[in-house]
């Protein structure tokens, strides 16, 4: 008997945060470098994010979230945007109890944020689960910050694959972003418009879903106008696939999705 088909690998569940603020002409967002030994688009010029861990998804942190989804796999996906947030790039979506309690929607000062950094790598390792972390600092993660900008799942011929929501938030503009130094090895703010020349003209790698994104990005001028298109479009998840045609392979998404870009010619492979 032959070996039976397997399907395909399930989609891990993913978050990607999209951290904005006003640059002197114009937007800008943060990205980092992905590290050349990460085996998901090494060496790419990405938003920070990763995979959900288990401890996302526990009940247990919901007194510790504000605007916290009643669906608990949303909510999973929110808390990793901002875990994903604060390991890679040392941004912290999260708001001191205490101030909270009295009425405060402010998010932990820079001056606070440096006397919590030394969690990033603990935290990153699993040595320090984020349950005890806001238990212990006293903080809430602040889920009502995060705007939902996109929905994208990993083609079903991949042998890893992601169902990822990509997120766009406000940072705070006394947060000092930076890359870990472990997944990422270099971080940029930059204009939108600048990461998509940059990919044109091949001096950044950009992935397909980022690149779309980016564009899709850039056809807002301010963080408030991304945010506020964000709220108002339809977000349609995004299953890309191959055709093949007059002999060329096709790389598709949805035109639905509002994309400008909705398919790409891939490279010919040398016969």
């Amino acid at each position: 008997m032959g070996e039976q088909n397997p399907g395909p690998a399930p989609a891990v569940p993913a978050a990607t945060i999209l951290l904005l603020r006003p640059g002197a002409d114009g937007m800008e967002v943060f990205m980092v470098v992905r590290h050349h030994q990460i085996d998901f688009a090494s060496g790419a010029l990405v938003f920070p994010g990763g995979k959900a861990d288990p401890q996302d998804f526990d009940d247990a942190l919901l007194p510790y979230i504000d605007g916290a989804p009643t669906d608990a796999a949303t909510r999973a996906i929110q808390v990793s945007a901002i875990r994903e947030a604060f390991e890679e790039c040392g941004v912290l979506l999260a708001r001191e109890q205490a101030a909270r309690a009295q009425g405060s929607q402010d998010l932990v000062s820079g001056a606070r944020l440096v006397k919590l950094e030394h969690y990033r790598e603990p935290l990153n390792s699993g040595a320090v689960a984020l349950l005890d972390f806001l238990r212990d600092e006293q903080l809430v993660l602040a889920c009502d910050t995060l705007v939902h900008f996109a929905h994208w799942i990993t083609p079903e011929m991949m042998p890893k694959r992601f169902d990822t929501h990509f997120y766009l938030a406000m940072a705070p503009a006394d947060h000092v972003a930076l890359h870990d130094g472990y997944e990422s090895v270099d971080s940029v703010w930059i204009k939108p418009a600048d990461a998509v020349a940059e990919a044109i003209a091949g001096t950044k790698t950009v992935i397909f879903p980022t690149l779309r994104n980016i564009e899709m990005l850039a056809e807002s001028a301010t963080p408030e106008q991304a945010i506020a298109d964000a709220q108002a479009r339809d977000i349609v998840p995004v299953l890309p696939w191959m055709e093949q045609r007059d002999g060329s392979t096709f790389l598709c998404i949805p035109k639905e999705a509002g994309y400008a870009v909705s398919e790409e010619k891939m490279p010919d492979r040398p016969s």
